[in-house]
């Protein structure tokens, strides 16, 4: 069946019409959300490139373009990319050791490695991450977020602890009033006009870095381009494009969950390549999924489409250009308030309710807090999520070699024993099938029934050659029977081909 070719007006019409363009309350929506995201990525965007070891308009170039590209080419609608700490961290010694050039360079090339990596389905290894490590994913994001603002609730003046507290008052009951305007919008305006016209002395936006005065300028990377330069920075975009993909994809999942609606997870991953290349050719210092940002887009300020993520980017480089005196006076208290909110509203705190730790399995409760603690101890989701999963790989393993079950049955004559072999057969379950066996005292004829069991891998097949082996020394033969066709395929291809049996 061919498919229909569509005008180029095509995408104004019928179901692909945006719904901020039919639906004035959507628009009023994502605009409003745009603008409070564009608000809190200020302050965070200059403290990662205070981490990265770069100029604070780096950091802001790389949101705007991030936020920018990513609305338009990403998977997962709604989702905010910018500059992160993670990625800060990954690239500051580069940045350190060989210069801002390299950073740069870095940047672009693991765009690309992000857009092949997309290309070769590097999404589908979200399947194999399990609930568990999901809820500790989502509660160590909490307590990181909340961490994150500490240093500014420490050795501050006195007023930034009310106005803290004021916030968080406004966000919690504002919304009984009206949803019309986003509780952190006015909680933010409010703070900021009291500080203003009180002449309250607090930390403010401007006292994390000077905003830029124009916007960023296309360009290539400053370094020789060579072999040596190619091998210096590899290693780098490799790391960089791993744990972006990781965040992002993590991320995306996260709001799929929390919207009720599915996204693409390989474009997603590939227009986080295109982002990061787009942001290396204008100085940035590249980026991935921001969980906080997104949290305060999707969870608190309830914006569902591209519109919000394309305006958080152009929002934030009108108000530093245009707005940048204005800006640079907000207290970071009001901001401090906006991001404990959203970390008290991600945490699932169903998940550490007794009720709920009385009735989870014990395996599934130390995945969980295994995913936490790593995270929080090394700042680093990626690290938290591959260790929760492999820490979730074993307890399932441990499980489910247990359920592997002997049981022998001998004829009444005395000439045959049956042994009956039930449950999964793998590496796991296997390594104890070869003591199950009675070899010394069983009947000439052993009979070994597979027809309850499946066979997995190497290891099985090793393991039931042992078991022959092991009654063809006493002079006894083996029959095996009742194997399933998958199981049959790989007993016949690895049977007798496996040393050490």
């Amino acid at each position: 069946m061919s498919t229909p070719v569509l005008s180029p007006t095509a995408w104004l019409r019928g179901p692909r019409r945006p719904a901020w363009l039919s639906d004035p309350k959507v628009l009023r929506t994502e605009v409003l959300a745009g603008l409070v995201v564009a608000l809190a990525l200020i302050p965070e965007a200059i403290s990662f490139s205070i981490i990265a070891g770069v100029d604070p308009a780096v950091g802001l170039f790389a949101s705007f373009t991030m936020a920018v590209t990513i609305a338009v080419v990403g998977g997962r609608p709604a989702m905010i990319s910018a500059a992160t700490g993670a990625v800060a961290l990954v690239i500051a010694p580069l940045n350190r050791e060989h210069g801002f050039g390299y950073l740069v360079a870095a940047v672009v090339l693991a765009g690309v490695f992000q857009i092949v990596l997309g290309a070769l389905g590097v999404a589908r290894l979200m399947r194999f991450v399990p609930r568990s490590v999901m809820v500790g994913f989502v509660n160590s994001l909490a307590v990181l977020i909340f961490m994150a603002q500490v240093p500014e609730m420490t050795d501050v003046p006195w007023p930034v602890y009310p106005l803290i507290a004021a916030g968080l008052a406004l966000m919690v009951f504002f919304p009984k009033v009206t949803t019309v305007v986003p509780a952190p919008l006015v909680s933010i305006v409010v703070l900021t006009v009291i500080t203003v016209a009180a002449g309250i002395a607090v930390p403010t936006v401007g006292d994390k870095g000077e905003l830029p005065s124009a916007l960023p300028v296309p360009g290539l990377p400053d370094v020789p381009y060579t072999l040596d330069t190619l091998t210096t920075v590899a290693p780098y975009a490799l790391a960089m494009a791993l744990v972006g993909l990781m965040e992002s994809l993590m991320t995306a999942k996260l709001v799929d969950d929390i919207t009720d609606t599915r996204s693409s997870k390989t474009r997603e991953s590939v227009g986080q390549g295109v982002a990061n290349i787009v942001t290396g050719f204008f100085g940035g210092m590249g980026g991935c999924a921001m969980i906080g940002q997104t949290m305060i887009n999707v969870r608190v300020s309830g914006a569902r489409t591209r519109l919000s993520t394309f305006l958080a980017g152009a929002f934030l480089m009108v108000l530093c250009i245009v707005f940048g005196p204005v800006v640079s006076g907000i207290p970071m208290a009001a901001l401090v308030a906006v991001m404990v909110m959203v970390s008290f509203a991600t945490f699932d705190w169903h998940s550490v309710a007794p009720r709920t730790l009385r009735r989870m399995p014990v395996g599934e409760t130390t995945v969980m807090l295994v995913t936490v603690a790593c995270v929080v101890a090394t700042h680093n989701l990626a690290v938290g999520v591959v260790v929760g999963s492999v820490t979730a790989m074993v307890v399932f393993a441990r499980r489910v070699a247990r359920v592997a079950d002997v049981t022998a049955v001998t004829d009444p004559d005395g000439s045959t024993v049956v042994y009956r072999v039930t449950g999964e057969l793998f590496f796991a379950s296997s390594n104890d099938l070869v003591g199950r066996f009675d070899y010394a005292t069983d009947p000439d004829r052993v009979v070994i029934d597979l027809s309850a069991a499946h066979v997995w891998d190497a290891s099985s097949v090793a393991a039931l050659d042992a078991i022959e082996t092991k009654y063809a020394r006493r002079g006894k033969t083996v029959e095996i029977v009742g194997l399933n066709e998958p199981s049959a395929r790989i007993h016949t291809t690895l049977s007798g081909e496996l040393a050490g049996h």
